[in-house]
């Protein structure tokens, strides 16, 4: 290989190999995401309050605005994988076969802060589209006066508007599979690879669609977890969020078949 063609080849962007994963595998990750618990119990409950605290701020800032509550639900989507960049590195660190530290992870987020801040504004792009989207979904299928946060529960319950309920959570899915295919092991790839933005979302989409039923397993998980934090007012989030957090870790490792060894960062 010449000196020219060894250059080029050293200037393409890594790209992972991803790898087929059945579909039961989510919970491996899950069983894996509670050991890291057990091994780093105050790191993780840090940012599991971290999660609790963050939610319970979105929630209340919009108290007043129903029509945005499954922008609420997104933007809590959004946010829980770069809090979970401090979970990540204390999986890292176990990986690594190191005392589970607190302090060092939460440095995590100065690893290439360039793409992490890329990203930050590629999912800010969606919530906010999502979020437009919420209220006119509201403006075309809700008949009568825009309910109190509580009535709109009570009606979800109730199954009233039924032609609203069908077409709000429709498109609510529409944009939690957009963030869910491009979020998968963005932030993961971002941190540990070192890779900019927009190769780590597409590397993200293709491991969603090259594992669609592990994905589909993982997606229900995820959706029925942070459905019990909702309901148990985000309290069940102090454990839920540091879980599904490790596990996300453990998800990356396996779908692009990397070890601790191969880390750059």
């Amino acid at each position: 290989m010449s000196e020219e063609q060894s250059v080029q080849k050293e200037n393409i962007p890594y790209f992972p190999t991803i790898q087929d994963v059945p579909m039961e595998r989510p919970l491996v990750w899950l069983k894996k995401g509670w050991q890291d618990i057990k091994a780093c119990p105050l790191g993780s409950m840090f940012y599991g309050l971290c999660f609790v605290i963050g939610g319970w701020l979105m929630i209340l800032s919009l108290r007043d605005a129903p029509e945005y509550i499954a922008a609420v639900i997104t933007g809590f989507v959004i946010l829980g994988p770069f809090l979970a960049l401090g979970l990540y590195d204390l999986s890292f660190q176990r990986e690594k076969g190191i005392d589970c530290e607190l302090k060092p992870s939460l440095r995590a987020c100065q690893k290439n802060v360039g793409n992490m801040a890329v990203f930050a504004i590629l999912l800010l792009v969606v919530y906010l589209v999502w979020a437009r989207a919420s209220v006119v979904v509201f403006a075309v299928f809700y008949d009568g006066e825009l309910p109190s946060m509580g009535d709109f529960f009570t009606h979800v319950i109730m199954t009233e508007h039924v032609d609203f309920l069908i077409a709000y959570f429709s498109v609510g899915a529409l944009f939690g599979l957009i963030i869910f295919s491009i979020s998968i092991i963005s932030i993961p790839l971002i941190k540990d690879k070192q890779m900019d933005a927009i190769t780590a979302a597409i590397a993200s989409i293709r491991a969603t669609m090259m594992n669609p039923m592990s994905m589909i397993v993982w997606s229900g998980i995820i959706a029925v977890l942070s459905m019990i934090g909702l309901a148990t007012f985000l309290v069940g989030t102090l454990i839920i969020g540091p879980l599904l957090g490790h596990a996300t870790w453990h998800a990356y490792r396996d779908l692009t078949g990397t070890t601790a060894e191969e880390s750059l960062g």
